[in-house]
């Protein structure tokens, strides 16, 4: 690991300020650590962000479910209002990583560092929700950009993401065994807004699926789900799985994640 600046501010101000060009914001730390003991990144100060109360948090806002960016996973996973709210999310949390990634990591470290295979942002594009920053709302849709990449310039800080209640949604995912990514991962709403298909570790980025969507508002059903095929152009291949073996996976997991929202 290079050497670096460490600094803990107590509140969102104070950490906008200490941000510069070579400093990133340290999250949870699950990614960011790791990379740089790996001498595979490489910051002249981090910005902890594990000091700042205001930053985490779930609460109820009208229709929406409100939770701060460095919130847990556990603590999601566990929270008695997300599982009333929107129990796909709660469960979602609890699959991702082990004891420890779900202790440490958190949302907003997840949705900025957007990895292909993570989770969280199935759920964020999967639901539309709205990523607010120190700076503006960016509905989801127009958050992740691709590999590693968001809509945030530098400095911005993610403070709170809001998800809209739905009718009903889940989530299921084919999961790299050692690692609990999602090899691919369907995360499916049905609300105000209509059908949300969301797939992760199938690209190099998270995206929606329209075919499936299209079908899913004709026929709300896993059949409907299954009936469709996704294109292997495009698709990650890898020693986990072919893109031919993934494009089909998505079909499947999408099948799952039908019958798991109808069987709430």
């Amino acid at each position: 690991m290079y050497g670096f600046d460490y600094q803990r501010p107590a509140g969102t101000a104070a950490a906008v300020a200490a941000i510069g060009p070579e400093a990133r914001y340290l999250a949870g730390g699950q990614s960011l650590v790791q990379a740089m003991k790996l001498r595979l990144s490489q910051s002249e100060r981090l910005v902890d962000l594990g000091g700042i109360a205001e930053l985490a948090g779930i609460r109820i806002e009208g229709q929406q479910l409100v939770i701060g960016a460095m919130t847990r996973h556990a603590q999601v996973a566990a929270s008695a209002e997300v599982r009333k709210a929107i129990p796909a999310l709660a469960e979602l949390a609890g699959g991702i990583g082990d004891p420890m990634v779900r202790n440490m990591g958190t949302l907003g470290g997840s949705i900025a560092n957007a990895d292909p295979a993570a989770d969280y942002p199935a759920a964020v594009l999967g639901l539309g929700a709205t990523v607010r920053t120190n700076q503006r709302q960016i509905a989801a849709d127009a958050f992740f950009t691709d590999m590693f990449e968001t809509a945030l310039q530098p400095g911005e800080l993610i403070t709170e993401v809001s998800f809209p209640l739905p009718q009903r949604a889940a989530y299921a995912k084919f999961r790299q065994p050692a690692s609990r990514f999602a090899i691919v991962g369907v995360f499916v709403s049905q609300g105000a807004g209509g059908v949300r298909v969301a797939v992760t570790g199938a690209r190099s980025s998270v995206f929606r699926a329209t075919d499936f969507e299209k079908a899913l508002t004709a026929s709300f059903t896993p059949q409907a789900a299954q009936a469709v095929q996704l294109g292997s152009e495009g698709v990650n291949g890898d020693m986990h799985g072919s893109a031919e073996y993934r494009a089909a996976m998505v079909g499947v997991m999408a099948s799952r994640a039908v019958a798991a929202a109808l069987a709430r």
